[in-house]
């Protein structure tokens, strides 16, 4: 491993965590994704409490990565590539607001970087409809349990329906 004091976080909610988490895994400079649950009311909520899309919180991805080797504009590029940020609570056939598209951002600099990046895309018109990504501040984070860690990469799959 490299130099720990180059390593950050990014937390990413774009639908099914097991997708997001499996299309962050294997890039070149993620050192380590955990999918979980953030930005909702419920202490350590269980996978069939934010299943009921009443805990307030989202599906995500916790992403350690070596800024010295990927950045985090690279891992924006990465998740607006993957999801479909026009999709307001759900993607594809999963639908409650634990599936909606959202940035966790940890600190000023990745706020900034975020919404600038939200802005050129608009700017940019790349998406035909409006674009409903929250940019929310990352607070508790709650490991999913065991069995949904690298869930699609332990039954030999690559992807999800998205």
């Amino acid at each position: 491993m490299t130099n720990p004091t180059t390593f950050e976080k990014a937390t990413f909610g774009g639908g099914c965590f097991w997708g997001v988490e499996e299309v962050f895994r294997t890039m070149k400079g993620v050192e380590a994704t955990t999918v979980g649950y953030i930005g909702g009311k419920t202490q350590a909520p269980t996978y069939e409490e934010v299943c009921t899309a009443t805990t307030g919180h989202a599906e995500v991805v916790e992403v350690v990565f070596d800024a010295n080797v990927i950045s985090y504009h690279a891992l924006l590029d990465i998740f607006f590539s993957h999801h479909n940020p026009t999709e307001l609570n759900r993607q594809g056939p999963d639908v409650g607001s634990q599936y909606r598209s959202a940035v966790f951002v940890h600190n000023e600099t990745q706020q900034n970087e975020v919404q600038t990046y939200i802005q050129t895309l608009i700017d940019t018109a790349r998406f035909k409809r409006p674009i409903v990504t929250t940019v929310e501040t990352a607070t508790s984070f709650w490991p999913a349990e065991d069995y949904h860690q690298q869930y699609l990469a332990k039954r030999g799959l690559s992807s999800c329906h998205i």
